[in-house]
């Protein structure tokens, strides 16, 4: 061969082997990345060749899957109470994609699991046609509907969980949006879609899970949490040695009490009326690390929190200064969480100081029902002793029969406890403030439920007339009172 031709053999060779390199790179290295790519429009309409599987509550499917003329997408998804729904399954659509458990578990919804590698190597011996697996949730639809019907108009969210296991059983936000009205491909999804985008009021936004508020005074549960925990009271019926006016460390600035009868009283009493000043000098004798170490404890600053879908991350500043640990301690200066994380401390609370991983997912199922995952119950942390919880329960227990969480008293032999919060927020506090209620209920059988609701606009109620004990607490109850009837 002379050098011209070898030349271009040698040349040829190269390319050919690029070829093949470059063919098995996009094959086994760059599959998922590919797969995975939101401009695949393969991976939709794979999504939607098939009968999609169902996202379970109480046994029964919450979603479904109707056949449509489209020669692309032969099925789309549609719902039962979407809206209600709608912040567990999120929304799985033809034109838009999807997003939390329908997203998180597409897989499984889909079929196309390597999971269910079996059941489809059978279904093509068979004959039956592909289907997907079933996402069974730890959801109460009684207590989900509670929620719902209780923040009704209101905007804002509930979160419920048994303290034992860490199981979600109500996961509510409003206003909310019906995920059917975008499944599909037409004009009239893109329509929907495109007025939930633009509307202010975020229906989209999950705000049980999403959104971070100031906590106000349910964070002081977590401060004398904090403080019994590390000996700075040691008895919650001794005077705590609180002037009045108590002058923020470091400053000329008096905390302010929105009640009277603070001075020098006791722990108990201080969670009963919520005086601020008790809560922020606390804090200060506590110490900045010690309550930071606390609060991490309990779920704040963690931004690696799934159940499986994402949690925002809840704040406690690691470098503020001493008078701005005391605003902290009773949830101004730059404390902020969600409701979800508000659940996650009463839990723990109410669970004798053992923090439970919150899941939504109970188990896996393929399409003949077997189950091919399973959620066991994790434990997370120890925020504090069973000693210093069960004090804390007290305390609790006393705003409830004695303070301003009456509204959520049950009866019948339930204990249970709470705290009230309204939060001032916005410039100069001029926003309309936010009202929260954290409690759980208690039978012979143990903590049954913790819940935190937060009612963020309360629509027409004057601002003089909101509070947590009179918005959100009546939530509360009717939310533990549907799940207690659940065990009943």
């Amino acid at each position: 061969m002379n050098k011209p031709l070898r030349r271009i053999a040698i040349f040829c060779g190269i390319l050919i082997l690029a070829l093949l390199v470059r063919t098995n790179w996009l094959q086994y290295v760059e599959a998922d990345n590919l797969n995975e790519n939101d401009r695949n429009r393969r991976i939709q309409i794979d999504r939607y060749a098939s009968e999609r599987g169902n996202i379970i509550v109480d046994g029964k499917p919450i979603t479904g899957s109707v056949k449509t003329d489209d020669t692309d997408f032969v099925f789309k998804r549609t719902y039962v109470d979407g809206p209600m729904w709608a912040p567990v399954t999120g929304y799985a659509s033809q034109a838009f994609d999807a997003n939390q458990l329908e997203k998180l578990q597409d897989g499984i919804l889909s079929g196309n699991s390597d999971q269910l590698f079996f059941d489809r190597t059978m279904a093509m011996f068979t004959g039956d046609k592909k289907k997907g697996g079933n996402v069974v949730t730890t959801l109460n639809g009684a207590a989900q509907k509670a929620a719902w019907k209780g923040l009704g108009k209101k905007k804002g969210a509930v979160a419920a969980i048994e303290p034992k296991t860490g199981k979600i059983l109500a996961l509510a936000s409003t206003p909310s949006y019906d995920p059917a009205s975008f499944a599909g491909y037409a004009a009239k999804d893109e329509k929907a879609w495109n007025a939930l985008d633009k509307d202010k009021n975020k229906p989209t936004l999950n705000r049980a899970l999403r959104e971070i508020y100031p906590p106000g005074s349910t964070f002081k549960v977590l401060t004398a949490a904090a403080a019994l925990e590390h000996g700075a009271v040691k008895n919650i019926d001794e005077p705590t040695d609180t002037p009045e006016p108590y002058i923020l460390p470091n400053t000329r600035t008096p905390m302010t009490n929105l009640v009277t009868g603070c001075e020098n009283v006791s722990l108990k009493k201080a969670l009963e009326i919520s005086c601020n000043s008790v809560f922020a000098k606390l804090a200060d004798d506590v110490g900045r690390e010690k309550m930071l170490e606390t609060a991490e404890k309990f779920g704040f600053n963690d931004p690696e929190l799934f159940t499986p879908v994402r949690v925002s991350e809840s704040v406690y500043d690691k470098e503020m200064e001493r008078s701005e640990n005391s605003l902290s301690a009773i949830g101004q200066f730059n404390t902020a969480t969600t409701p979800l994380q508000m659940a996650m401390v009463t839990s723990a609370i109410a669970n004798d100081g053992k923090l439970m991983k919150p899941y939504m997912v109970d188990q896996l199922e393929s399409p003949d029902l077997d189950v091919i995952e399973k959620t066991e119950p994790e434990e997370m942390s120890r925020p504090i002793s069973p000693e210093t919880a069960q004090l804390v329960q007290q305390m609790m227990e006393n705003v409830v029969e004695s303070g301003s969480g009456k509204r959520a008293q049950i009866g019948g032999g339930v204990k249970v406890g709470g705290k009230t919060g309204t939060a001032q927020h916005g410039a100069n506090n001029s926003k309309r403030p936010y009202a929260w209620f954290i409690s759980y209920a208690k039978t012979g059988d143990g903590s049954q439920v913790a819940v935190a609701v937060i009612v963020e606009d309360a629509g027409g109620t004057a601002r003089d007339d909101i509070s947590g004990g009179g918005l959100a607490a009546p939530v509360a109850k009717d939310v533990m009172q549907a799940v207690l009837d659940g065990k009943e």
